[in-house]
Protein backbone atom coordinates (compact mmCIF):
# COMPACT_ATOMS: atom_id res chain seq x y z
CA UNK A 1 0.00 0.00 0.00
CA UNK A 2 2.57 2.56 0.91
CA UNK A 3 4.11 1.48 -2.41
CA UNK A 4 1.28 2.25 -4.22
CA UNK A 5 1.33 5.57 -2.15
CA UNK A 6 4.98 6.48 -3.18
CA UNK A 7 4.59 5.89 -7.09
CA UNK A 8 0.87 7.86 -6.92
CA UNK A 9 2.99 10.71 -5.67
CA UNK A 10 5.83 10.75 -7.90
CA UNK A 11 3.50 10.18 -10.81
CA UNK A 12 1.26 13.30 -9.54
CA UNK A 13 4.35 15.51 -9.35
CA UNK A 14 5.80 14.72 -12.72
CA UNK A 15 2.77 15.17 -14.18
CA UNK A 16 2.10 18.34 -12.51
CA UNK A 17 5.42 20.08 -13.19
CA UNK A 18 5.05 21.14 -16.85
CA UNK A 19 1.25 22.33 -15.98
CA UNK A 20 2.52 24.54 -13.18
CA UNK A 21 4.68 26.21 -15.88
CA UNK A 22 2.75 27.04 -17.95
CA UNK A 23 -0.35 27.79 -15.91
CA UNK A 24 1.97 30.24 -14.27
CA UNK A 25 1.91 32.23 -17.46
CA UNK A 26 -1.31 32.16 -18.23
CA UNK A 27 -1.98 33.58 -14.68
CA UNK A 28 0.63 36.63 -15.53
CA UNK A 29 -0.79 36.26 -19.06
CA UNK A 30 -4.82 36.83 -17.53
CA UNK A 31 -3.91 38.86 -15.23
CA UNK A 32 -3.06 42.04 -17.47
CA UNK A 33 -5.96 41.39 -19.39
CA UNK A 34 -4.87 38.84 -22.19
CA UNK A 35 -6.35 35.74 -22.58
CA UNK A 36 -3.36 33.37 -24.06
CA UNK A 37 -5.79 30.74 -25.77
CA UNK A 38 -1.91 30.00 -27.13
CA UNK A 39 -0.35 27.94 -24.53
CA UNK A 40 -0.55 24.48 -26.11
CA UNK A 41 1.24 26.26 -28.98
CA UNK A 42 3.60 27.56 -26.71
CA UNK A 43 4.47 24.25 -24.84
CA UNK A 44 4.52 22.42 -28.57
CA UNK A 45 7.51 25.07 -29.60
CA UNK A 46 9.22 24.61 -26.46
CA UNK A 47 9.09 21.02 -26.50
CA UNK A 48 10.39 20.38 -29.67
CA UNK A 49 13.18 24.50 -29.67
CA UNK A 50 14.70 22.46 -26.93
CA UNK A 51 15.37 18.84 -28.39
CA UNK A 52 16.54 20.94 -31.78
CA UNK A 53 18.63 22.81 -30.00
CA UNK A 54 20.20 20.03 -27.40
CA UNK A 55 20.65 18.25 -30.53
CA UNK A 56 22.59 20.19 -32.29
CA UNK A 57 25.24 21.63 -29.36
CA UNK A 58 24.92 18.34 -27.24
CA UNK A 59 24.25 20.37 -24.23
CA UNK A 60 20.51 20.37 -22.50
CA UNK A 61 21.00 23.87 -20.94
CA UNK A 62 21.51 25.37 -24.20
CA UNK A 63 18.56 23.31 -25.34
CA UNK A 64 16.22 24.99 -22.67
CA UNK A 65 17.58 28.63 -23.38
CA UNK A 66 16.92 27.98 -27.12
CA UNK A 67 12.63 26.97 -25.87
CA UNK A 68 12.59 30.06 -23.39
CA UNK A 69 13.62 32.06 -27.14
CA UNK A 70 10.91 30.17 -29.14
CA UNK A 71 8.17 30.55 -26.31
CA UNK A 72 9.55 34.61 -25.95
CA UNK A 73 9.19 34.78 -30.06
CA UNK A 74 5.71 33.44 -29.42
CA UNK A 75 4.75 35.27 -26.93
CA UNK A 76 5.43 38.37 -28.60
CA UNK A 77 4.05 37.24 -31.64
CA UNK A 78 0.57 36.84 -29.68
CA UNK A 79 0.94 40.31 -28.05
CA UNK A 80 1.49 42.31 -30.66
CA UNK A 81 -1.87 40.52 -32.86
CA UNK A 82 -3.61 40.68 -29.68
CA UNK A 83 -2.39 44.38 -28.23
CA UNK A 84 -0.91 46.24 -31.32
CA UNK A 85 -3.15 45.14 -33.70
CA UNK A 86 -6.47 44.33 -31.26
CA UNK A 87 -7.29 41.15 -33.26
CA UNK A 88 -9.48 38.73 -31.44
CA UNK A 89 -7.21 36.86 -28.72
CA UNK A 90 -9.22 33.62 -29.23
CA UNK A 91 -8.59 33.85 -32.85
CA UNK A 92 -4.68 34.38 -32.09
CA UNK A 93 -4.48 32.05 -29.54
CA UNK A 94 -6.07 29.36 -31.65
CA UNK A 95 -3.66 29.87 -35.32
CA UNK A 96 -0.51 29.99 -32.76
CA UNK A 97 -1.53 26.83 -31.73
CA UNK A 98 -2.22 25.99 -35.28
CA UNK A 99 1.01 27.38 -36.59
CA UNK A 100 3.13 25.79 -33.44
CA UNK A 101 1.66 22.48 -34.75
CA UNK A 102 2.69 22.57 -38.54
CA UNK A 103 5.73 24.03 -37.91
CA UNK A 104 7.07 21.22 -35.66
CA UNK A 105 5.71 18.79 -38.14
CA UNK A 106 7.68 20.32 -40.85
CA UNK A 107 10.64 21.06 -39.38
CA UNK A 108 10.67 17.02 -38.52
CA UNK A 109 11.09 15.41 -41.58
CA UNK A 110 13.31 18.47 -42.66
CA UNK A 111 15.88 18.13 -39.87
CA UNK A 112 15.72 14.73 -39.02
CA UNK A 113 14.12 13.41 -42.47
CA UNK A 114 11.30 11.53 -40.69
CA UNK A 115 7.60 12.12 -39.24
CA UNK A 116 6.41 11.06 -35.61
CA UNK A 117 9.61 11.78 -33.94
CA UNK A 118 13.40 13.44 -33.53
CA UNK A 119 16.17 11.07 -32.54
CA UNK A 120 17.27 11.07 -28.80
CA UNK A 121 19.23 14.17 -27.45
CA UNK A 122 20.94 15.11 -24.35
CA UNK A 123 18.44 15.50 -21.33
CA UNK A 124 18.16 16.90 -17.92
CA UNK A 125 18.93 13.16 -15.63
CA UNK A 126 17.05 13.35 -12.25
CA UNK A 127 18.01 15.00 -9.42
CA UNK A 128 17.31 12.72 -6.78
CA UNK A 129 13.80 11.80 -7.38
CA UNK A 130 12.70 14.37 -9.55
CA UNK A 131 14.10 16.53 -12.33
CA UNK A 132 15.31 20.23 -11.93
CA UNK A 133 11.77 21.27 -13.81
CA UNK A 134 10.55 20.00 -11.04
CA UNK A 135 12.38 22.07 -8.31
CA UNK A 136 12.74 25.30 -10.46
CA UNK A 137 8.86 25.02 -11.20
CA UNK A 138 8.13 25.25 -7.29
CA UNK A 139 10.37 28.00 -6.91
CA UNK A 140 8.74 29.89 -9.67
CA UNK A 141 5.33 29.70 -7.72
CA UNK A 142 6.81 31.06 -4.86
CA UNK A 143 8.18 33.97 -6.87
CA UNK A 144 5.46 34.27 -9.02
CA UNK A 145 3.48 34.87 -5.79
CA UNK A 146 5.86 36.99 -4.49
CA UNK A 147 6.37 39.19 -7.71
CA UNK A 148 2.42 39.82 -8.47
CA UNK A 149 1.25 40.68 -5.14
CA UNK A 150 3.75 42.14 -3.20
CA UNK A 151 5.81 44.46 -5.75
CA UNK A 152 4.89 47.32 -7.46
CA UNK A 153 4.91 45.56 -11.04
CA UNK A 154 2.55 42.99 -9.28
CA UNK A 155 0.43 45.62 -8.65
CA UNK A 156 0.36 47.64 -12.07
CA UNK A 157 0.29 44.44 -13.48
CA UNK A 158 -3.15 43.40 -11.50
CA UNK A 159 -4.30 47.15 -11.95
CA UNK A 160 -3.93 46.89 -15.99
CA UNK A 161 -6.47 43.72 -15.42
CA UNK A 162 -8.83 45.01 -13.82
CA UNK A 163 -9.02 48.64 -14.84
CA UNK A 164 -6.69 49.83 -17.16
CA UNK A 165 -8.22 53.49 -18.00
CA UNK A 166 -7.58 54.12 -14.55
CA UNK A 167 -4.29 52.35 -14.63
CA UNK A 168 -3.25 54.72 -17.46
CA UNK A 169 -4.35 57.61 -16.14
CA UNK A 170 -1.88 56.62 -13.31
CA UNK A 171 0.61 56.83 -15.49
CA UNK A 172 1.10 53.10 -16.07
CA UNK A 173 2.01 51.96 -19.60
CA UNK A 174 -0.70 49.47 -20.34
CA UNK A 175 0.53 48.40 -23.65
CA UNK A 176 3.76 47.56 -22.41
CA UNK A 177 2.62 45.69 -19.17
CA UNK A 178 0.66 43.28 -21.07
CA UNK A 179 3.62 43.02 -23.63
CA UNK A 180 5.85 41.56 -20.86
CA UNK A 181 3.37 39.54 -19.23
CA UNK A 182 2.46 37.78 -22.68
CA UNK A 183 5.98 37.22 -23.70
CA UNK A 184 6.40 36.06 -20.09
CA UNK A 185 3.34 33.47 -20.33
CA UNK A 186 5.34 32.46 -23.71
CA UNK A 187 8.72 31.88 -21.75
CA UNK A 188 7.00 29.92 -19.75
CA UNK A 189 5.02 28.03 -21.75
CA UNK A 190 7.67 26.88 -23.47
CA UNK A 191 10.05 25.74 -20.42
CA UNK A 192 6.82 23.72 -19.50
CA UNK A 193 7.45 21.95 -22.71
CA UNK A 194 10.68 21.89 -22.31
CA UNK A 195 9.93 19.69 -19.22
CA UNK A 196 7.91 17.47 -21.32
CA UNK A 197 10.65 16.76 -23.80
CA UNK A 198 14.35 16.96 -22.56
CA UNK A 199 13.10 16.91 -19.05
CA UNK A 200 11.71 13.55 -19.52
CA UNK A 201 11.76 11.23 -22.76
CA UNK A 202 14.93 12.97 -24.50
CA UNK A 203 13.05 13.26 -27.22
CA UNK A 204 10.38 15.17 -29.06
CA UNK A 205 6.86 13.24 -30.85
CA UNK A 206 4.37 15.36 -32.52
CA UNK A 207 1.30 15.54 -30.23
CA UNK A 208 3.45 14.66 -27.04
CA UNK A 209 1.95 17.67 -25.58
CA UNK A 210 -1.75 16.36 -26.22
CA UNK A 211 -3.72 19.77 -25.10
CA UNK A 212 -1.85 19.95 -21.46
CA UNK A 213 -1.31 23.84 -22.69
CA UNK A 214 -5.79 23.99 -22.52
CA UNK A 215 -5.70 21.52 -19.04
CA UNK A 216 -3.25 24.40 -18.06
CA UNK A 217 -5.31 27.44 -18.96
CA UNK A 218 -8.17 25.19 -16.91
CA UNK A 219 -5.68 25.35 -13.85
CA UNK A 220 -5.88 29.07 -13.99
CA UNK A 221 -9.20 29.39 -13.90
CA UNK A 222 -9.57 26.46 -11.30
CA UNK A 223 -7.22 28.39 -9.14
CA UNK A 224 -8.66 31.81 -9.26
CA UNK A 225 -5.80 33.60 -11.30
CA UNK A 226 -3.73 33.03 -8.33
CA UNK A 227 0.16 31.38 -8.73
CA UNK A 228 -0.55 29.02 -5.98
CA UNK A 229 -4.41 28.29 -6.64
CA UNK A 230 -2.74 27.55 -10.20
CA UNK A 231 -0.38 25.23 -8.88
CA UNK A 232 -2.32 23.51 -6.51
CA UNK A 233 -5.33 23.23 -9.32
CA UNK A 234 -2.23 21.34 -11.63
CA UNK A 235 -1.55 19.05 -8.64
CA UNK A 236 -4.84 18.01 -8.53
CA UNK A 237 -4.67 17.63 -12.94
CA UNK A 238 -1.84 15.60 -12.25
CA UNK A 239 -3.06 13.16 -9.73
CA UNK A 240 -5.86 12.45 -12.24
CA UNK A 241 -2.85 11.49 -14.79
CA UNK A 242 -0.97 9.58 -12.40
CA UNK A 243 -4.44 7.74 -11.48
CA UNK A 244 -4.07 6.51 -15.55
CA UNK A 245 -0.52 5.55 -15.07
CA UNK A 246 -0.68 3.05 -11.75
CA UNK A 247 -3.94 1.81 -12.69
CA UNK A 248 -2.30 0.92 -15.98
CA UNK A 249 1.19 -0.22 -14.54
CA UNK A 250 -0.75 -2.06 -11.63
CA UNK A 251 -3.04 -3.78 -14.28
CA UNK A 252 -5.85 -2.86 -12.64
CA UNK A 253 -9.68 -3.47 -14.27
CA UNK A 254 -10.36 -0.06 -15.88
CA UNK A 255 -11.24 0.45 -19.01
CA UNK A 256 -8.47 2.71 -20.09
CA UNK A 257 -10.37 4.79 -22.35
CA UNK A 258 -11.47 6.31 -19.23
CA UNK A 259 -8.51 6.86 -17.48
CA UNK A 260 -7.22 8.74 -21.06
CA UNK A 261 -9.99 10.80 -20.86
CA UNK A 262 -10.10 11.69 -17.05
CA UNK A 263 -7.67 14.63 -16.87
CA UNK A 264 -9.78 16.31 -19.79
CA UNK A 265 -13.11 15.22 -18.20
CA UNK A 266 -11.77 17.07 -14.95
CA UNK A 267 -10.37 19.79 -17.01
CA UNK A 268 -14.01 20.43 -18.36
CA UNK A 269 -15.68 20.48 -14.55
CA UNK A 270 -13.43 23.17 -14.02
CA UNK A 271 -13.91 25.52 -16.93
CA UNK A 272 -17.38 24.85 -16.45
CA UNK A 273 -18.15 25.88 -12.81
CA UNK A 274 -18.87 22.95 -11.37
CA UNK A 275 -15.96 23.01 -8.52
CA UNK A 276 -16.76 26.49 -7.79
CA UNK A 277 -17.62 29.82 -9.45
CA UNK A 278 -14.40 32.07 -11.00
CA UNK A 279 -14.27 35.18 -11.71
CA UNK A 280 -11.76 36.48 -14.03
CA UNK A 281 -10.10 40.02 -13.83
CA UNK A 282 -12.72 42.67 -15.06
CA UNK A 283 -10.61 43.89 -18.39
CA UNK A 284 -9.68 39.92 -19.12
CA UNK A 285 -10.20 39.37 -23.00
CA UNK A 286 -11.01 42.82 -23.74
CA UNK A 287 -8.66 45.23 -26.02
CA UNK A 288 -7.46 48.28 -24.60
CA UNK A 289 -7.75 51.28 -26.83
CA UNK A 290 -5.38 54.25 -24.94
CA UNK A 291 -7.96 57.92 -25.12
CA UNK A 292 -11.49 55.46 -25.71
CA UNK A 293 -13.91 56.55 -22.89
Amino acid sequence: MFDIITILFGSTIRSATPLIFTALGGTFSERSGVVNIGLDGMMTIGAFSAVLVSYFTGSPFLGLLGAIVAGALFGWLMAFLSIHFKANQVVVGTAINILAASLTTFLLVEIWGKPGQTDNVSYFTPWGPFNMFTYLAFILVVVSYFVLYKTPFGLRVRSVGEHPRAADTLGVNVYMIRYICVILSGILGAIGGAALSIGSISLFKEGMVAGKGFIALAAVIFGKWHPIGAALACLFFGFADAIQTVSMSLGLDVPKEFLFALPYILTMMAVSGLVGKSVAPAADGIPYEKGEK
